[in-house]
């Protein structure tokens, strides 16, 4: 059994509901989840779970926010190499571009990213793409 930390920064409620419905998921698939807003998270999280689960939304210029999120993603990424990551967020405006950075960034740090790419909802998640985030919550569980 996966033991996975989700860790995620949400300005509006969107990237935390698809946060609360991966949780759903990994646990519903017999995963010990652990649920962070960004502010509880240090780095310690990298030596205490298998699975580590990023969400942040697209800010400003397709970048991920930069008060709080990209500061910690920042500070951990250099031991991220190894490591089992995913990632996850919503977005209201462009084509996804701040995921693709992100993903090329866990990948250059040397992660294994969950399959090979984030999982994206434009705007408010509906409940399809409330059963996706649930469904890829799920697969963490075995990932």
């Amino acid at each position: 059994m996966n033991k996975i930390a989700i860790v995620y920064w949400s300005g509006t409620g969107n990237t935390q509901a698809m946060a609360s419905a991966i949780e759903e998921g990994a646990k519903g698939a017999g995963a010990e989840v652990s649920l962070l807003p960004v502010g509880q998270a240090d780095a310690g999280i990298l030596q205490g779970f298998n699975v580590l689960a990023f969400g942040c939304p697209a800010m400003g210029g397709e970048v991920l926010e930069e008060g709080e999120f990209d500061p910690f993603f920042t500070s951990i990424e250099g031991g991220l190499s190894g490591k089992k990551v995913a990632l996850f967020g919503s977005y209201g405006w462009g084509d996804g571009q701040w995921m693709r950075d992100w993903q090329d960034r866990v990948v250059a740090a040397g992660a294994v990213l969950y399959r090979g790419e984030g999982l994206i909802v434009n705007e408010t998640p509906d409940a399809s793409a409330l059963e996706n985030c649930s469904a890829f919550g799920a697969g963490l569980a075995s990932f």
